[in-house]
């Protein structure tokens, strides 16, 4: 399955795709993880993306022609007709576990990560499947919930954690919450037991 993230931030998903038990299924390419920059699909010499709203109004929007031509360069690298288009926002559904499922058996999907005060609807309207949020709360952009779903698929591929079972007993794989844990020693100088 693929990937592709646009955002303006690339460099925040470095250490999350080459670190820990979830690098396998990157270095693997069994989740394929390929950039976009935005930056790169700027026009002008200062390689904008974003500029005031219209109307007035506080914060930045993100601009039409650096997502569409960004979106358009993804979607060709890719060959599909249409993948998927996902966008984190805090007006979105709730990643869970059984669209973390569904996703990790999937061709993967377009991950757009807007900034600012957001992205300009026209976009949106036009490109995006689906938007999805972490939580009732608002972050600074989509790159955390794309880190978190990628994190989340990645650790349900063939071979990615040490015992195939894992990800079977998690929390959430069968609707319910996994049971607390405890390590050895049995007892500890205190007095604490298992």
């Amino acid at each position: 399955m693929r990937f592709d993230i646009l955002t303006i931030f690339p460099e925040l998903f470095a250490p999350h795709l080459t670190h820990g038990v979830t690098r396998r299924a990157f270095e693997s390419r069994q989740v394929d993880v390929r950039f976009w920059p935005l930056r790169d699909f700027a026009e002008d010499n200062y390689r904008r993306v974003d500029g005031r709203p219209y109307g007035g109004g506080p914060g930045m929007v993100m601009l039409v022609e650096p997502l569409e031509k960004a979106l358009a360069a993804a979607k060709a690298d890719r060959g599909e007709a249409e993948p998927a288009v996902i966008h984190f926002t805090p007006t979105g559904a709730r990643i869970e576990q059984p669209l973390v499922r569904e996703l990790a058996a999937g061709p993967g999907a377009i991950m757009l990560c807007g900034r600012y005060e957001g992205i300009d609807q026209r976009v949106l309207d036009r490109h995006v499947t689906q938007e999805l949020s972490l939580g009732d709360f608002v972050l600074s952009g989509g790159e955390l919930p794309a880190l978190a779903l990628l994190d989340a698929v990645a650790r349900l591929q063939d071979g990615v954690l040490g015992d195939a079972q894992s990800h079977q007993q998690d929390s959430f794989s069968d609707g319910l919450l996994d049971c607390p844990h405890y390590s050895r020693p049995e007892s500890l100088p205190d007095g604490r037991e298992v």
